[in-house]
């Protein structure tokens, strides 16, 4: 029987790939305890709406401003090196605020210049971070090392994290960017044991500087129509999920009628819903095809904006929200795990930091179209503009669904596991 660590990490896929996972888990633990106190922070400094969600803005803007700057840097230097530094620099911009805390100098434009520096960090950590994998794993194994990777943000972002950073938080407010710092620290000490990676090969002859390296990859994009449209989905999806879920608060209170521990409780059935997918994902990957689970997910989502759109009844959003959960981890899972079998070695940066940036542009944009749309036409009004919008996409992208899934792996791990292929 394979002990609990073979369960979590299988050791097929190396001693490496337990670095990077625990590096991962890490680092989304102290991200979950400050999505929690930075807005606690801010809103024990000032009652200003507009500032708080400055705040809140500082988690997409530097990806909207870096991103591409940040794939580009990845692709040409060593990334494992990229995460350490960029961690390195996480850890100290919230060393600079406790210190200002300690000292009772604090005030929200230090705090927002923090969470600004912090984000910028965060752009270039994650670009980097995002193309070890499959640099670690085998193709065949990237779809179960993924799910691992999003279990630690699913747990450390949306369940544990969260409570410890508000409890800390009540206990002091520098108390829980220490114990940030810890898991940053120890986040950069665990990537530190992965092998050294090879700086990824580029053409030596071909001219250098970043905004070369992002038009080339830009170009690779555009003419390789998997990667493009699936970047295209998750870029559309995301407008149309952001639409609603920006006044998903004023949804549930004044709509449904639940009070705040109410609306709390709908995001944990949504974490709730992702943790029983992490136990079927292996299950669901061997004996149903991505096409088939990227077209199921996809409809879900459908679905899931007309049920929100037509219930008044709070037991059927809390159902609809686990459902959510459950789909969202699996989709997110497939997504990631089919673009870095199509991208090659030497544009992972770049590729993933292009998705990023189409997740946060797709944020920014469905936020503000959901709040226009709130207060021309009503709470419900953002629900069936998501599902007229996700509907028409998944119409126009059916087919090609199967072209993505379909499109052979281009890529083969840099650094061949340290165990043999095979095992549970």
């Amino acid at each position: 029987m394979p002990s609990l660590g073979d369960v979590i990490a299988p050791r097929r896929l190396g001693r490496d790939f337990r670095w990077l996972l625990g590096s991962s888990w890490s680092s989304n633990l102290g991200d979950g305890i400050s999505l929690a106190a930075a807005p606690l922070l801010l809103a024990s400094m000032t009652s200003s709406p507009l500032i708080v969600a400055a705040g809140a803005m500082m988690q997409f803007l530097p990806w909207l401003l870096f991103g591409l700057l940040a794939g580009a840097v990845a692709d040409r230097h060593d990334r494992r090196r990229l995460v350490m530094i960029a961690n390195g620099s996480r850890a100290l911009v919230v060393a600079a605020l406790v210190v200002f805390l300690l000292t009772g100098q604090a005030n929200v434009w230090i705090v927002l210049a923090s969470a600004f520096l912090y984000g910028i960090a965060e752009v270039f950590a994650d670009s980097a971070g995002a193309t070890l994998m499959p640099m670690l794993v085998r193709p065949g194994d990237l779809g179960i090392g993924n799910a691992r990777m999003q279990a630690g943000h699913l747990v450390g972002n949306n369940l544990a994290g969260p409570p410890v950073g508000a409890f800390l938080f009540a206990l002091g407010s520098f108390w829980p960017f220490l114990v940030e710092i810890l898991c940053v620290l120890l986040a950069v000490v665990l990537i530190s044991r992965i092998s050294r990676t090879p700086v990824p090969e580029h053409d030596e002859s071909a001219p250098t500087g970043t905004a070369h390296a992002i038009r080339e990859g830009l170009h690779w994009l555009r003419g390789n129509p998997p990667v493009r449209t699936l970047v295209l989905i998750i870029l559309v999806f995301n407008v149309t999920w952001a639409a609603p879920w920006s006044i998903l608060v004023l949804y549930a209170t004044e709509h449904l009628g639940m009070g705040a521990v109410g609306f709390g409780a709908l995001t944990t059935a949504s974490a709730l819903g992702g943790l029983v997918a992490i136990g079927c994902f292996g299950w669901l990957e061997r004996r149903v095809s991505f096409a088939t689970l990227m077209r199921v997910c996809l409809s879900l989502e459908v679905l899931m904006h007309l049920a929100f759109a037509l219930t008044t009844s709070s037991i059927v959003a809390f159902v609809i929200m686990f459902g959510f959960g459950a789909y969202a981890f699996v989709w997110g899972t497939i997504s990631t795990t089919t673009r870095q079998r199509l991208v090659p070695m030497e544009l992972q940066g770049r590729m993933a930091s292009v998705n990023m940036v189409g997740v946060f542009g797709g944020l920014v944009i469905g936020q503000l179209l959901g709040g226009l749309i709130a207060q021309a036409w009503g709470l419900t009004a953002p629900w069936w503009f998501a599902f007229a919008g996700s509907a028409l996409t998944l119409l126009l992208v059916w087919r090609q669904i199967s072209h993505i899934a379909a499109a052979p792996p281009v890529i083969e791990p840099v650094i061949t596991p340290d165990t043999p292929h095979g095992g549970t």
